[in-house]
């Protein structure tokens, strides 16, 4: 391809899970499976629409669309989204030396990837589509409608007839991501890439690898297996296995190994997996315990080690031993399989003044207990599962509920789930909590501003340092106090919500300013002091544990967030409150709203009364209310009232 549209063999990367063969650069991989998503992409580009393929990484992508191009013959530009993709690096923009010499003129702008791909009619591959800058993706809608786009000074580009975008994105998540806005989704097709089955991937492995037997097999169902252990959100792509395969026969080669002994599988195994495993949110482990584990349950102790290179393998894919036998790995035991015992972290019992709840009471509150807990100190995580997957909130509702059972060993096994539960159901209802970025001027890093440059130049050529504006992304700084309510007026399904809102705000803090986090009721109980980080299994453990009788002072626990936000470096100080608003003790709540620069509301199962008093304190503190009766409603109740 030319070098104006890009190449479609561009960034040569480990094969992914489409691809069967380690080919050379330039060569053309094949395709395994994906044969209903390749009919579907062909005949979508075919009839001029624009697509999004979504799938998680590994999944075969980019090898999908270079695949059917290169068939096509059609060209590819290239462009890699992320979160300093602006709008001119991604249309094109002025050559800053060629305007100060010749003016605006066609001659001076440099075309950037979009229009590229429009002029030459080609394809315009955008990775990690959602992590793209709002700005940046509003320039494509009307080029997706119209297909055209106009450009100040330069004027209206028209899009050439082969031209489409094909953007490519992973599944969202909390962490440097965002929704694609419905102006946009609207606007294109969608396709969506699963992982290959078990043969698929053995059949990529071997031929990436060149490898065969034994070996494939073991690293195909130790990367699969990751993606179903309960401790992790994000397993192993197929990428991993084959990592794996040249790794282990690399080391066992320089070892002097003639079979796989397992020191050598697992330092293998850490190399080419551990950094491809994301723990799930609230789970106190590393990747390295989770992969002990499956490969204890893939190598049992008693299994005889296979052989790394014997030129007479078993039909099923194992490796003939001296005796005659094959030696084969065993499948993973399913999803049922029980986390190797991870150090107990010291949990608060209930204070004076909190209420337990005995098991009599848990079982007539709740039909599913019996199952959930059979016997004094046991919580069947398998039955629990069942329970959520069945209807949310009422598990969820029992959670809550157990978290102060009278049973201590059912309370702290209790408030170890609550956290993998509650920021479950949290993960990707955030949105970032440090304010939202726009391109704004300045004098520092950043695109030179051209216009804004020649404004304010008049001196001799060249201009000095201190003549160029640039433009690059900025951030209004916010700080943010979460304060809870965790009187006796908040329990049951509040509770739930609270976690919920909580581990939403948590997550969406992600890298940036740390949220301070108060319970209050009687008294306050700061649980996270702003700025600052701690366990999310001791912190959402600690919040349901924290329910009992109690009194509502408002007051006092405005102030306690105020006192949080007194030392912010920001100029946004927020407080998300999550009450009733019925303060039973205390002074005015509207009188301590004093160091707060705004005050949302958000107001669970409320009543009449409840709704209107937090409608009234938000108004006071310049925020909004939102009243959340049940947990879907969490997600969009926090985006109204935070951003």
């Amino acid at each position: 391809m030319s070098s104006g549209s890009g190449r479609v063999d561009e960034g040569q990367a480990a094969p992914c899970a489409s691809a069967v063969t380690a080919a050379a650069p330039g060569r053309p991989v094949a395709i395994v499976g994906l044969r209903r998503e390749r009919e579907v992409l062909t005949v979508a580009l075919a009839a001029g629409r624009h697509v999004v393929i979504e799938g998680p990484p590994g999944t075969g992508k980019s090898t999908l669309l270079r695949d059917i191009a290169r068939q096509a013959g059609r060209d590819v530009v290239f462009a890699e989204g992320n979160a300093e993709l602006t709008p001119a690096r991604l249309i094109g923009q002025y050559d800053p030396a060629q305007v100060l010499t010749g003016g605006y003129v066609p001659a001076s702008f440099t075309d950037g990837p979009l229009l590229r791909a429009m002029r030459a009619g080609a394809l315009l591959y955008l990775e990690e589509f959602n992590r793209v800058p709002e700005e940046t993706l509003n320039v494509l809608i009307t080029l997706l409608t119209e297909g055209e786009i106009t450009v100040p000074r330069l004027g209206s580009v028209a899009a050439g007839d082969g031209f489409r975008l094909v953007a490519a994105m992973n599944p969202f998540d909390a962490i440097g991501t965002a929704r694609v806005s419905h102006a946009v989704a609207d606007r294109m097709c969608r396709i969506v890439l699963g992982y290959q089955d078990k043969t698929a991937e053995r059949s990529i492995t071997a031929a990436s690898t060149g490898e065969k037997g034994m070996v494939v097999d073991f690293a195909v169902e130790l990367a699969r297996a990751t993606r179903q252990h309960r401790d992790v959100r994000m397993g192993s792509s197929v990428r991993g296995a084959i990592d794996l395969v040249a790794l282990l026969t690399g080391l066992a080669r320089l070892r002097g190994e003639a079979r796989m002994t397992r020191p050598t599988a697992q330092d293998a195994a850490y190399a080419a997996l551990s950094g491809r495993i994301r723990i799930a949110d609230g789970c106190d482990r590393s990747p390295e315990s989770v992969l002990d584990e499956l490969l204890a349950e893939l190598w049992p102790a008693a299994a005889p080690a296979p052989r790394l290179a014997d030129s007479d393998r078993a039909a099923g894919g194992g490796q003939l031993d001296g005796r005659g036998k094959a030696d084969r790995l065993p499948s993973p035991a399913g999803t049922g399989r029980q986390a190797a015992p991870a150090a107990a972290s010291r949990r608060p019992g209930p204070g004076p003044g909190q209420r337990t709840v005995s098991r009599a009471e848990l079982a007539a509150r709740h039909p599913g207990f019996a199952a959930v807990s059979p016997e004094l100190g046991r919580l069947s995580a398998g039955a629990f599962g069942e329970l959520l997957a069945a209807d949310p909130e009422p598990a969820v509702l029992l959670l809550a509920d157990l978290a102060r059972a009278t049973d201590r060993e059912l309370r702290a096994a209790a408030q170890r789930v609550a956290a993998r539960v509650f920021f479950r159901l949290g993960r990707a209802r955030g949105k970032p909590v440090a304010g939202a970025r726009r391109l704004a001027a300045g004098r520092a890093e950043g695109d030179l501003d051209l216009d804004r440059t020649l404004e304010r130049w008049s001196g001799p050529w060249p201009p000095g340092r201190d003549d160029l504006v640039t433009s690059s992304w900025r951030a209004h700084r916010r700080a943010l106090c979460l304060l809870i309510d965790a009187s006796g007026s908040m329990s049951g399904l509040a509770v739930a919500i609270a976690a919920v809102a909580a581990a939403s705000v948590v997550l969406a803090a992600g890298g940036r300013l740390a949220p301070g986090i108060v319970a209050f009721s009687g008294a306050t109980t700061v649980l996270q002091p702003l700025g600052t980080r701690r366990s999310p299994e001791d912190l959402i453990g600690e919040l349901v544990a924290l329910r009992g009788h109690g009194v509502t002072d408002l007051a006092a626990g405005l102030r306690a967030g105020a006192a949080q936000l007194a030392s912010a470096p920001a100029g946004d100080r927020v407080v998300l409150l999550l009450s009733d608003c019925l303060p039973t003790a205390g002074g005015d709540p509207a009188l301590a709203l004093s160091g707060i620069g705004r005050l949302s509301v958000l107001c669970p199962l409320p009543a009449a009364g409840s709704e209107l008093a937090a409608a009234a304190l938000a108004r006071k503190g310049g925020g909004v209310s939102q009243p959340v009766r049940r947990l879907a409603e969490v997600a969009p109740a926090l985006t109204r009232v935070l951003w």
